[in-house]
């Protein structure tokens, strides 16, 4: 009987614990979710803790209850909006038959963010990459992750688009992605720089052709 019981109440203290585990994810994803905007609008140097016990209504002891510190939660964040990013783009691309129109749907998004789940305060990826480089090596180390599988999707695009005849055979395909980013990533800057969203559509064309010279 005292196995039975013992099994019983192992059973009870398990359901608990995991309730506890669960309530905890529940809690980090929030403190993320609620703080990932003001990381990507102030960056890492100016989010104060402050700021992050306003967004989410919890205490300082109760947000680094869930995170070891500060370094912790923006790389959480980070992360956060960068799954945005890639969600929203993959989304218009599986939307997509032909390689090329999936390239193309990248300017159908970066054209026209407000139309999209883009994270607020811009491409987290450019905000993290200026900030962190030399400052925060985990920082830019996630950055640089970010950038290197960007930059595979696109080449994987562009080489599926010349096995099947949609691209010249002699195109560089790394070169390609590259160009693509930096026109991409070069308009966002430029148009958060100057405050002027036209400064970033007026790239698009620029990526547009470059897309369609591949023929």
């Amino acid at each position: 009987m005292r196995g039975a019981g013992s099994t019983g109440i192992d059973k009870k203290y398990r359901l608990v614990y995991f309730w506890i585990m669960k309530k905890s994810e529940r809690t980090r994803q929030f403190i993320v979710e609620k703080t990932a905007p003001i990381f990507n609008v102030k960056g890492y140097a100016g989010t104060s803790i402050a700021d992050m016990t306003e967004a989410t209504g919890l205490t300082k002891g109760s947000i680094y209850g869930n995170f070891a510190n500060k370094d912790e939660v923006a790389l959480a964040a980070f992360e956060h909006n960068w799954q945005r990013v890639k969600t929203t783009v993959r989304a218009e691309m599986d939307k997509r038959s032909t390689s090329k129109d999936r390239l193309l749907a990248l300017v159908g998004v970066y054209q026209d963010l407000q139309s999209h789940d883009f994270p607020q305060g811009g491409c987290p990826l450019l905000n993290t990459a200026v900030e962190a480089d030399g400052t925060h090596p985990d920082l830019r180390e996630k950055a640089m992750d970010a950038f290197n599988g960007w930059l595979k999707n696109i080449v994987t695009v562009i080489e599926t688009g010349v096995a099947a005849g949609e691209f010249r055979a002699s195109v560089d395909a790394e070169q390609t992605a590259l160009t693509l980013i930096a026109l991409i990533e070069g308009g966002l800057m430029i148009s958060q720089l100057t405050g002027n969203v036209g400064h970033r559509t007026a790239v698009m064309p620029a990526v547009e052709r470059t897309i369609l010279d591949l023929t």
